[in-house]
């Protein structure tokens, strides 16, 4: 009978380099560059005028990221991204290991719905390109 190395499948604390996660070629990869230093994002801005009270936002990128990578992989649920962001590396790199809670990433999307549609469709056609 042959002997095999035991593939321990048990969760372990792993230690990610965030950046390292973000290949370049890769969809992610595009996504960060674009939203970083391609798209306009000041349509966001408007919405958070929590200058001098409030709590601290996310930031409108952080959000449009994870959502806009969520939909690219049929992830539509608010709880299904939320849970991959907590779960999957490549979320947690793309949210810098932020929890972001579903009812956010549902506000966030119900709010800015007609802002987002343009974007990604900006994302897909230059990533088609």
């Amino acid at each position: 009978m042959a002997r095999d190395r035991h593939n321990d499948t048990d969760p372990k604390f792993l230690a990610v380099d965030q950046a390292v996660q973000r290949l370049p070629g890769t969809f992610e990869h595009s996504l960060d560059h674009l939203l970083t230093a391609a798209i306009d994002l000041s349509s966001f801005d408007a919405r958070y005028k929590n200058d001098t009270t409030g709590a601290p936002d996310y930031l409108p990128k952080t959000l449009l990221q994870v959502v806009l990578f969520a939909y690219s992989r049929g992830i539509v649920s608010s709880r299904a991204i939320a849970r991959a962001c907590e779960e999957h590396v490549t979320f947690i790199a793309l949210c810098g290991d932020t929890r972001l809670h579903f009812t956010e990433i549902a506000h966030f999307v119900s709010r800015s719905g007609a802002d987002i549609a343009p974007i990604f469709a900006a994302v897909l056609a230059t990533c088609d390109r």
